[in-house]
């Protein structure tokens, strides 16, 4: 067993001491998660987009023959929608649910830093009753001056909780293979 590692593991527990995680920027606040679930980051570009699709879902991408949905997490978060620009990025990540794992992209305003953090210095989200969510939140981690907000991405980003991600890979193929058909790709 390697000590110092960031696979390092407690005695203990299989739980590791230190995780790595990518931090991005959104409404001036930073968040992180954990840099296992990034597949990718990659610029802003036009996605295709799904009818009667709420707000926060910007559309698809074929990433390599996958088809990827692209959500804006500032408008998940309720924070203003803002025009894209060069620094804007999307955050492809694995996402892990009950029947599986699922490739979603985020959209943030940028891409901060990566951080090696210990589960010492995360502090739990503090109790905020039933009327704020905060199942999404991994924890609380201060890095100098700042405070960074971790997310738990499988739990921000369920699909069963957004019924209107449930039938977009279907749909957006069907929308693929028809524009491929018709030369429009």
């Amino acid at each position: 067993m390697q000590t110092g590692s960031i696979n390092a593991m407690t005695e203990e527990s299989s739980e590791p001491l230190s995780q790595q995680y990518l931090t991005f920027i959104m409404n001036g606040e930073e968040y992180g998660v954990d840099i296992l679930c990034v597949q990718e980051i990659r610029g802003w570009e036009p996605v295709t987009p799904l009818p009667n699709a709420p707000s926060h879902i910007k559309g698809v991408i074929n990433l390599r023959g996958t088809i990827v949905p692209i959500v804006d997490l500032r408008q998940c978060f309720g924070l203003s929608a803002i025009t894209y620009s060069a620094i804007t990025v999307v955050i492809v990540l694995k996402v892990s649910h009950e029947e599986g794992c699922r490739i979603m992209g985020v959209v943030v305003d940028a891409v901060s830093d990566v951080y090696t953090l210990s589960k010492k210095e995360m502090k739990a989200p503090p109790n905020l009753g039933s009327t704020i969510e905060t199942e999404f939140i991994e924890g609380f981690v201060s890095v100098g001056q700042k405070m960074i907000v971790l997310l738990d991405i499988d739990k921000l980003l369920i699909v069963d909780e957004m019924p209107e991600l449930a039938g977009m890979n279907d749909l957006a193929i069907e929308k693929y293979n028809y524009d491929k058909d018709k030369n429009l790709l």
